[in-house]
């Protein structure tokens, strides 16, 4: 049986016609509520570490974490203050857990009684990783090992997975790959995920916002880690390309895939894909794409005949990236923590 899909409308408003106003306005000006964290560094197999920002019933922020902590989470599940649900979110490129949507998410499922993590991929909780090597769009290892290891701390909890952006493709990326085995997932979802990452780099190359102003932001940060890497590891990176590089492809082909065991930037962007796997997913997954987002042509995004009947396409019109702003003036982004528990509630 093919996936299921879903073309009902996100409402957004009609002073934000299209998808760049939606991306933009959305993460700069909508409201929200705002959530702290308390966080635990976690060591690799590979000598790196993670950082884990964890909010919870109970949980005050800043609180040290440790076997106790947990064991006192634990407890308190299906208590009137908290559930016995968690939510592992996985941010976006050089996000974290305060991105708007990573804020928006976990306010909403933390005042429910969830208890919700948002690791950080390496280099982004705001302090340089130990190795030469970074993140990317396609780290199957690193997302299991995160999911692990949330597991591992509470594993009475019915655990649900988010990715937003490139945490979404990474996560799609697992979960075809793991099929079954990921079974001890309640649901997941992977919200404006860049499903085909040749179409997406593309589109990110090309116009003049998606030049001047998407790829610039990403570029100011990726650029300034990767040349501090060079410094702290010579010989490892070539740092004229990095400098000189002039959007996504340039920088990939420069740094990401060659850090990574990648060929080149070709071979990264078509191995890391999750859209060739969506077929294999065999966990209840929302893939959530607004057809309007610019980060991902409208055109590339699958349909229900390439993805495992345990997938949901809703694909609204609007939304733009990452965005799904809705309501009044300044518009607040609800909509999309709301989609997400009616998901893992329905199944639809």
């Amino acid at each position: 049986m093919p996936a299921y899909l879903d073309t009902t409308p996100c409402p957004t408003p009609a002073w934000l016609p299209e998808g760049h106003s939606q991306t933009i306005f959305a993460s700069r000006f909508s409201s929200h509520h705002h959530t702290s964290f308390t966080r635990e560094r976690v060591d690799t197999p590979d000598g790196d570490f993670i950082d884990f920002d964890w909010t919870a019933p109970g949980l005050a922020p800043g609180a040290p974490l440790g076997p106790e902590t947990f064991a006192q989470l634990a407890a308190s599940a299906n208590t009137p203050a908290a559930s016995s649900n968690g939510l592992v979110l996985f941010h976006g490129l050089e996000g974290s857990s305060a991105s708007h949507y990573a804020q928006a998410i976990s306010q909403y499922f933390r005042a429910r009684g969830w208890t919700v993590v948002v690791p950080h991929f390496r280099g982004c909780s705001g302090e340089p990783n130990r190795l030469p090597r970074a993140y990317h769009s396609g780290d199957s290892a690193d997302i299991a090992f995160m999911l692990n290891t949330a597991r591992q701390r509470l594993p009475g909890l019915r655990w649900h997975a988010v990715g937003v952006s490139l945490g979404g493709n990474a996560l799609l990326k697992y979960l075809g790959e793991a099929g079954s085995s990921a079974g001890w997932l309640a649901a997941a979802a992977g919200v404006s995920a860049p499903l085909d990452l040749m179409a997406g780099g593309r589109a990110l190359g090309t116009g003049w916002i998606n030049r001047h102003v998407y790829t610039h932001m990403f570029l100011r940060t990726l650029k300034a880690k990767a040349l501090q890497k060079a410094q702290r590891f010579p010989g490892t990176i070539d740092v004229i390309r990095v400098a000189n590089a002039r959007d996504l492809y340039e920088f990939d082909d420069a740094y990401t895939a060659p850090a990574h065991g990648f060929r080149d930037v070709n071979d990264y962007w078509t191995q890391a894909s999750s859209k060739p796997l969506l077929i294999d997913i065999a966990v209840p997954t929302l893939v959530l794409n607004a057809r309007n987002d610019p980060f991902l042509p409208a055109r590339y995004l699958p349909d229900a005949s390439q993805a495992s009947n345990y997938v949901v396409l809703h694909q609204p019109e609007q939304g733009g990236h990452a965005g799904f702003p809705t309501g009044r003036f300044p518009t607040n982004l609800n909509w999309l923590p709301q989609r997400l528990a009616d998901f893992f509630r329905s199944g639809r």
